[in-house]
């Protein structure tokens, strides 16, 4: 019957106690990471407070497998710092510098242009279609610290669902 008959065949051996114990024990696990991971998102002010590198388009300074902690202030954002943005059209979040700001005098709105550290050129290819620049809705944080690869367990499971 394989493995599926023996778990089956484990389910109905256990005592209902049993089960209802250990569908508790899973619920206020998941309800813990939840309540969590909504408490860093109000002290962060970011929408995702831990993300994952994904590619090597921040080396040396960020390898593909580190998690970095983001933090969303309402000061603004300069040259130089590590942003993680969301690109209009694209689920996954990206992870560079900011190479130049503008200010609209007029609005007192901050545009943004990025660019990972290694790569050549500046992002204008990564946005959507037809945008020159990133505005602040587009930026989920700013990175504040990071584990070294951590996420390398998150990279494993996404890219061979077998593991899973």
């Amino acid at each position: 019957m394989g493995w599926i008959g023996e778990q089956v065949d484990s389910l109905k051996s256990m005592q209902i106690r049993q089960v209802l114990t250990q569908a508790v024990s899973l619920g206020m696990i998941v309800t813990s990471a939840l309540i969590i991971w909504k408490g860093l998102m109000c002290l962060t002010g970011s929408e995702s407070p831990v993300v994952v590198v994904l590619s090597g388009s921040m080396e040396p300074g960020f390898k593909r497998g580190d998690i970095l902690f983001l933090h969303m202030s309402k000061d603004p954002i300069r040259a130089g710092e590590i942003v993680v943005f969301n690109v209009d059209g694209r689920e996954i979040p990206i992870v560079h510098r900011v190479i130049k700001v503008h200010e609209r005098k007029d609005t007192g709105e901050v545009d943004v242009l990025t660019k990972g550290d290694n790569n050549f050129g500046d992002d204008r290819l990564l946005y959507a279609h037809g945008q020159l620049w990133l505005q602040r809705h587009h930026i989920m944080g700013r990175a504040v610290g990071f584990l070294p690869y951590v996420g390398w367990v998150t990279i494993i499971m996404t890219e061979k669902p077998i593991i899973k």
